[in-house]
């Protein structure tokens, strides 16, 4: 007797794998949906919240009328300047730097084969708090003025970035491994040159705003910086969307991505530097957020699995809200005092994490 071999298709010529990425493709559609409206929800009732509370539909009013020269004003000059030059740079820094941190958590996962990898895991961060606290304590970088806290940050993260991208590489290709363990051994070394500097300094005050700048806060917010590192961050998750199959292949192991035709030491390195930009980017204008970068991406492989091309979109979105939200808190929970950012992510990200391991078979 013949045996017939083939594909089962339905009458349509639909196979079960085609309605299975359909099935994927719609979830993934509702997902980013969803959350996008929840972010273009969030933004102007987070900018309405404060001290003195601002109606969300004033709050568009002056965004409209100051990106899009909508001429009916009736607001004062005070909700104005609050709105504008205040709170609106801040909530929408929130919202780059979650999104920045929550695409970095999951590309370097993806680079290390490691699901507890994050932007603090390689150094990056730590290499960002090394230059914060040079510019804070002794004034390296006054030469650029405004920016020199921030730019002294990128300047620290890229650096940071650049001695594991050597340490990794040797004289070899780099591994998952050698990237990981050059990681952690930079950020050792640079979070012990940051409590150096706090130790060496006799400003009391300068070891409280580097404390404060390691724990995370969008203080600092301007436009400039939510410019630069949105445009950056953004940059970022373009590259990263592109190279969505490359990421993917990696999840497979070096020799399977080798066969895939994605050779794994140099995807790791191409997007060691687009994550190490976008990162520094966010850390330089934010300080030490953590719990963003690690936390988010579990959260997106829950709503729509561990393909990058959808994991990504989702996991931005899922940061820049969730960001907007602990920023809301950090203000108004012990006002007039600000909770440092990282405060308010830990204490949701490290039950979160609790709840995962508890998980795990």
């Amino acid at each position: 007797m013949a045996t017939v071999t083939g594909t089962v298709r339905d009458g349509d010529g639909t196979t079960p794998d085609d309605l299975d990425r359909r099935s994927r493709s719609k979830r993934t559609i509702l997902w980013v949906t969803g959350l996008s409206l929840v972010l273009l929800t969030s933004v102007p009732v987070a900018i309405g919240l404060g001290p003195v509370s601002i109606p969300p539909g004033t709050v568009a009013g002056i965004l409209g009328h100051h990106l899009f020269g909508v001429p009916d004003v009736t607001w004062t000059p005070a909700e104005d300047n609050v709105v504008w030059l205040v709170r609106a740079p801040r909530v929408l820094l929130a919202v780059v730097v979650g999104a920045a941190l929550a695409i970095s958590g999951v590309a370097l996962q993806a680079l290390v084969r490691n699901v507890l990898a994050e932007p603090y895991l390689l150094g990056i961060s730590a290499g960002a708090s090394t230059g914060a606290a040079l510019t804070l304590l002794f004034g390296v970088g006054a030469a650029l003025g405004a920016g020199s806290l921030a730019g002294s940050a990128f300047i620290g993260a890229v650096a940071a970035t650049a001695v594991v991208f050597a340490l990794a590489r040797g004289s070899g290709r780099i591994t998952a491994v050698r990237l990981l363990l050059a990681g952690v051994a930079v950020g050792y070394v640079l979070n012990a040159a940051t409590s150096f500097l706090i130790f060496a300094s006799d400003t009391p005050e300068g070891a409280r705003a580097v404390l404060f700048w390691l724990l995370g806060s969008l203080t600092r917010a301007q436009w400039s910086g939510v410019l630069i590192a949105g445009a950056l961050t953004l940059l970022a998750f373009v590259v990263l969307v592109m190279w969505s199959r490359r990421l993917d292949a990696l999840n497979f192991g070096d020799d399977t991505a080798h066969a895939l035709g994605s050779p794994p030491a140099r995807v790791r390195a191409q997007a060691l530097v687009v994550v190490a930009v976008c990162v520094a980017a966010a850390v330089a204008v934010s300080g030490g957020i953590g719990f963003v970068g690690l936390i988010v991406p579990h959260v997106a492989r829950l709503c729509v699995g561990g393909v990058h091309r959808r994991l990504l979109p989702v996991a931005a979105l899922i940061g820049a809200s969730f960001l907007v939200w602990a920023d809301v808190v950090a203000r108004l929970a012990f006002a007039p005092r600000e909770l440092p950012l990282g405060i308010v992510t830990a204490v949701v990200g490290a039950p979160f994490l609790a709840i995962l391991v508890r998980r795990l078979p």
